[in-house]
């Protein structure tokens, strides 16, 4: 049995211990996110996080704390970042206007544009389509808001999730989401689905992309953001057609 002293200094030397934890996460999370997010917000977060769970675990039977407080601290980033909505505006829309045009010409020409394409059909020069793309960096292919509802009464990815279970991702990714997910990867074009490997499997940061697809690290950036609008327009069209 711990005194209250007893149990204080325990918390603190388990907190201690996991600082290097939140830090990690940290690290991984903003190498996926726009200049714009501070690292340091993101630790503090999880530094929140990791107190949670210490604060829930002796509480929790037969679980791994560093498992548990992984998940929690993870929670807590992506809590912050969609507390103070880090996409702007101005990003999502060109996102938006992106997938859409990638979206209305797989339906013209029956296989995925080039850049030159898109650049045309957004009326853009292609000097600005990449300047679109670079400040996309960070663009993810899912987000939260993603599961609430649009103007329209209903998002494409709440036909992906076939229940209301409080971790609607995770159902997803156990369910039809996932295969449509990798039928979509297998539909990139050759070079972005060697990036998509590259990066989400083999976890390559985009500088290392970039030695290895020889190409500069802006550019792998451009590819990574153009292969993300090509998989949410594919995943819309699954969705809204009823092909999964």
């Amino acid at each position: 049995m711990y005194t209250v002293n007893g149990k204080n200094d325990q918390k603190e030397q388990m907190l201690n211990q996991h600082v290097s934890l939140v830090k990690k996460l940290a690290y991984q999370l903003k190498a996926k996110l726009p200049p714009s997010v501070e690292l340091d917000d993101l630790i503090q977060a999880g530094m929140m996080g990791l107190m949670d769970a210490i604060n829930r675990y002796e509480d929790i039977h037969g679980a791994q704390f560093e498992t548990y407080a992984a998940q929690r601290v993870r929670g807590s980033m992506l809590d912050e970042l969609r507390n103070t909505d880090w996409l702007p505006r101005s990003m999502r829309k060109s996102m938006r206007d992106i997938e859409l045009a990638i979206s209305q010409l797989e339906q013209e020409f029956g296989r995925p544009p080039s850049e030159k394409e898109i650049a045309k059909k957004l009326n853009v020069p292609m000097d600005e389509y990449f300047d679109m793309l670079g400040d996309c960096s960070g663009h993810q292919l899912i987000y939260y808001e993603d599961f609430h509802e649009s103007d329209s009464g209903e998002h494409f990815l709440d036909r992906f999730s076939g229940d209301d279970s409080s971790d609607p991702l995770k159902g997803m990714l156990a369910g039809d989401f996932r295969e449509a997910l990798i039928d979509a990867i297998d539909s990139l074009p050759e070079r972005e689905k060697i990036l998509m490997g590259l990066y989400y499997e083999q976890e390559l940061n985009l500088k290392e992309i970039g030695v290895v697809m020889n190409v500069s690290e802006s550019r792998v950036s451009q590819l990574h953001s153009q292969a993300v609008a090509r998989l949410r327009a594919n995943l819309k069209e699954k969705a809204w057609t009823g092909a999964v």
